[in-house]
């Protein structure tokens, strides 16, 4: 059996430290034989450090890095040549991945169903993902709201083929060999629904055209 012994912390609660190593267990058994318990120990504690400087609330914090941990690997693996399966890799940036980036990814993964990759990021991560952006998206039958702001990463941009960013200017990473977009729409900060809707809109037709230029069909 792998051991996924988790370093131990002194800031962390037991309830903290056990999650931890639970998901730390989980992830060694995901990526078996692609990488071993000391990466997944080192990205599953840089990721928890990165949310919570985010200020996300500490009882989420374990499953949040989990969930990011295996986002990072799986970027990481088609970086390195592990993960080869032809799948086109977009990747949605926007300042605070709580509105624009999340609701482009939730068209896209509706759209393009296990057809294409899609990742989302923020240079600013926000606490939490727009609820106006959730309602609205929801009008469409699609459900982001166990969706959640997170920092990109290098690894994830130079997993993309094609990378879209929204407002993060200078911020947003450059790759060389990387395809990039920039989205000029308004941040659904602040807005009520029916605000949120015309950007949503556009996203969809937006994101309709990007699945055609890559030969995905919607």
């Amino acid at each position: 059996m792998t051991d996924t012994t988790v370093y131990w912390r002194p800031d962390l609660s037991i309830d903290q430290t056990l999650a931890l190593k639970t998901a730390a267990t989980r992830l060694a058994a995901e990526f078996d034989g692609t990488y071993g318990p000391e990466t997944i120990e080192r990205f599953l504690h840089t990721s928890y450090d990165q949310f919570a400087t985010i200020g996300s609330i500490p009882n989420f914090l374990p499953l949040l890095a989990e969930r990011f941990v295996r986002q990072r690997l799986q970027a990481l693996a088609r970086v390195e040549g592990h993960q080869r399966d032809g799948k086109p890799v977009v990747l949605f940036l926007c300042t605070h991945n709580a509105g624009r980036s999340q609701m482009a990814l939730g068209f896209f993964n509706h759209l393009a169903g296990d057809r294409a990759v899609a990742w989302s990021g923020g240079s600013e991560p926000g606490t939490e993902v727009n609820a106006a952006a959730i309602a609205a998206m929801r009008e469409r039958d699609i459900d982001i709201s166990g969706e959640y702001p997170k920092p990109w990463t290098d690894e994830v941009v130079r997993a993309a083929d094609v990378v879209i960013t929204m407002g993060c200017g200078d911020a947003c990473p450059v790759f060389p060999g990387t395809r990039y977009e920039n989205w000029d729409l308004e941040d659904p900060a602040g807005l009520d629904v029916a605000d949120v809707r015309p950007i949503r809109d556009e996203l969809e037709r937006r994101v309709r055209q990007l699945l055609d230029d890559l030969h995905v069909p919607a």
